[in-house]
């Protein structure tokens, strides 16, 4: 228990001080970091399709529950020699110290959480140690003069309470800690209010779902509290947006630096995008529509003038991560921007405040640059981004696919008549033409479609189905604008993207 607790306490005490600094430096947080980072793409497919947004969630306990082993043994250990038990600490302090300084932006600053968290460590073993070690006068023989030393026979005990009442106050210290670094971290957090301009090109007026209609499928616009997060950080970056700024370089006539303001004082585009995640298997979850406002990449990108050669727009977030977004496939004419604004408010910081990359059509991990603070044209050949260099694919665009949200995987309904509906999306194809419905292996039955916000955006869908008692076997199906029929082949989602038709089964009584 005392290695547990003396732990707890240095975890706490490291986390308070990064929620001053930089709250990726808490140790737990800076070792979860590298974890990820080391993680074979096999594994880290399988967590986010078994676990879904709750992966890093796991991810964290896991960390803290081998932590908290090992501190266990340290505590083992302390009680036999002391030196031992807290060499021990040290190195799991060291370990956390090693991942916050190779972070890929990472100053020399973020490696004080470490030291206070083996500080705050260390010595809580130490007084715990010598609590248990401290003898319980209560117990001792009245002293009498002059004062003989007993020679042999019982010794005083040490005080359980003694050990207890230090115990307890550890207890509270590291709590109030953890709980003072979490608010500390929350108010920094906090977003600052931004007046946005008129876009120059507002998107059209935004048609109303049928959701409404039809329970149970995706609402047309999704909250933004409910859209989908997948990305590699257990943190989120608390970023200042008077100092933060936006820098292209590499390949271009002349290097341009943005401020916030700067971006506001330029031209802003409005539109409504659908973004896909790569990690999406078929009918899954991380997929979601929403209203962007921002700065065209082109307009950014005619400021600094691109040279000839460039093949790989390189972007790069606050932290160092990085990804490449094939040059012609962004500055075809689709409306790629650096998006500062999502369904009307500004970015949260989920989801990338105070400035992202949105890419109509391609998927996330090739284009999505969340808390971007820089773009480097370059080549795929002279740099690697963080995905490419794990061997996923350079060139990604958005498979055409659907899914089925209602009636739902092994759900069970109510015979007579009711409906099968949910949502499809086919961006930079032309939009879709239909979406096809089969039940128990008959013919495919064309479904009606919901209003249309444009190609880039996702479409409901709806079919009437007069529902007879037993188990059945649906599925669903895109016909793009350009005849382009969604794949029945089955594709896992590295290194491309997932495929295949989605079929579940449900049951009706």
């Amino acid at each position: 228990m005392f290695g547990v607790l003396a732990t707890l306490v240095g975890v706490a005490a490291g986390h308070l001080v990064a929620s001053l600094l930089n709250p990726a430096s808490s140790p737990v947080l800076a070792v979860g970091s590298q974890v990820i980072d080391l993680t074979p793409t096999p594994m880290k497919e399988w967590a986010i399709e078994h676990f879904g947004s709750n992966d890093k969630r796991v991810l964290i306990g896991s960390v803290m529950g081998g932590v908290l082993v090992l501190a266990a043994v340290a505590g083992l250990l302390a009680r036999r020699r002391f030196v031992l038990g807290a060499a021990l600490q040290l190195v799991l302090v060291a370990v956390a110290a090693f991942t916050a300084l190779h972070r890929p932006a990472a100053e020399a600053r973020d490696v004080v959480p470490s030291l206070v968290a083996a500080a705050a460590g260390v010595g809580a073993l130490w007084l715990l140690d010598r609590r248990a070690a401290a003898p319980d006068t209560r117990s001792a023989t009245p002293l009498t003069w002059p004062v003989t030393m007993p020679t042999s026979g019982p010794q005083p005990a040490p005080s359980r309470r003694g050990v207890l009442v230090g115990a307890g106050a550890l207890a509270v210290t590291a709590a109030v800690m953890g709980g003072a670094g979490r608010r500390i971290a929350s108010y920094r957090a906090r977003l600052t209010d931004i007046a946005f301009p008129r876009p120059a090109e507002p998107a059209p007026s935004f048609p109303a779902g049928i959701e409404g209609d039809f329970p149970g499928i995706t609402p047309l616009r999704v909250k933004t509290s409910d859209f989908y997060r997948v990305d590699t950080r257990l943190d989120v970056p608390i970023v200042d947006i008077d100092s933060w700024s936006l820098n292209i370089d590499g390949l271009v006539d002349k290097e341009i630096e943005l401020s916030f303001d700067d971006l506001l004082q330029m031209p802003m585009i409005e539109r409504d995008v659908t973004l896909t995640c790569v990690s999406n298997s078929v009918g899954g979850p991380y997929v979601g529509g929403a209203r962007w406002l921002g700065v065209r990449l082109a307009d950014l990108l005619e400021l600094a003038g691109v040279q000839p050669g460039v093949d790989q727009i390189l972007s790069t977030d606050v932290d160092g991560m990085t990804i490449g977004t094939p040059y012609e496939l962004a500055t075809d004419g689709r409306d790629a921007m650096i998006a500062i604004a999502m369904n009307g408010d500004p970015l949260p910081r989920e989801h990338g405040y105070p400035a992202r990359m949105v890419v109509p059509g391609l998927y996330g991990f090739i284009s999505a640059c969340k808390w971007i603070e820089r773009i480097t044209l370059t080549t795929y050949a002279a740099q690697d981004s963080y995905w490419t260099k794990r061997d996923w694919a350079t060139h990604a665009p958005i498979k055409i696919s659907s899914r089925i949200d209602t009636p739902k995987v092994l759900e069970t309904i109510t015979a007579g008549d009711t409906f099968i509906g949910g949502i499809a999306w086919a961006q930079q194809h032309g939009g879709m033409a239909k979406v096809q419905v089969q039940i128990d292996g008959g013919p495919w039955r064309d479904a009606q479609l919901g209003p249309s916000a444009g190609n880039d955006y996702w479409r409901q869908w709806h079919l009437p189905w007069t529902a007879e008692p037993g188990s059945h076997n649906l599925s669903c199906r895109v016909i793009d604008g350009q005849g382009n029929t969604q794949t029945a082949a089955r594709m896992d989602p590295f290194p491309e993207g997932s495929s295949g038709v989605q079929q579940l089964i449900v049951k009706v009584a």
